[in-house]
């Protein structure tokens, strides 16, 4: 019997466990419509509170101990590099354990402003902004026209 319950474990632990993916599906509560479709914006733990202090507006956010979750309009990647250490997810099924909900938003629209969060997370990654043509030339490598 201890050894079935250490090998159990042992499974979790190293997360080959036949029901663990790597990856949860954030929910949103069913009162909040997602009319633009969602996708999910995340930074490290860390960094959660001083983001949700700072943003003047923010949607639903999801936490785990690793990783706080924004939900954002999809598309929010959109001419945009979200700089590391946020990652951006299209969708709502992000890399996490045991997510849950930590923030309702006051509106009644489950959505974080994505250029606001955009220009705030850029300031925690000590990058300058890029958009347009500039960001898809970073994502390519290439030096954007001036």
């Amino acid at each position: 019997m201890l050894r079935t319950a250490l090998h159990r474990l042992s499974r979790g632990l190293r997360g080959d466990h036949p029901e663990y993916t790597g990856r949860v599906e954030l929910a949103l509560p069913a009162t909040l419509p997602a009319s633009l479709g969602c996708d999910a914006v995340g930074v490290p733990a860390r960094h959660g509170f001083r983001l949700l202090a700072r943003l003047p507006r923010t949607g639903c956010v999801f936490a785990d101990t690793d990783w706080w979750w924004w939900i954002v309009p999809a598309g929010s990647d959109l001419d945009l590099k979200w700089p590391a250490p946020a990652r951006y997810v299209v969708g709502t099924n992000v890399p996490a354990e045991h997510p849950r909900l930590i923030h309702w938003p006051d509106s009644p629209s489950p959505y974080t402003p994505p250029i606001p969060f955009y220009l705030m997370v850029c300031q925690l990654a000590g990058t300058t902004p890029a958009w347009g043509s500039e960001a898809r030339a970073q994502d390519t490598g290439t030096v954007a026209a001036q």
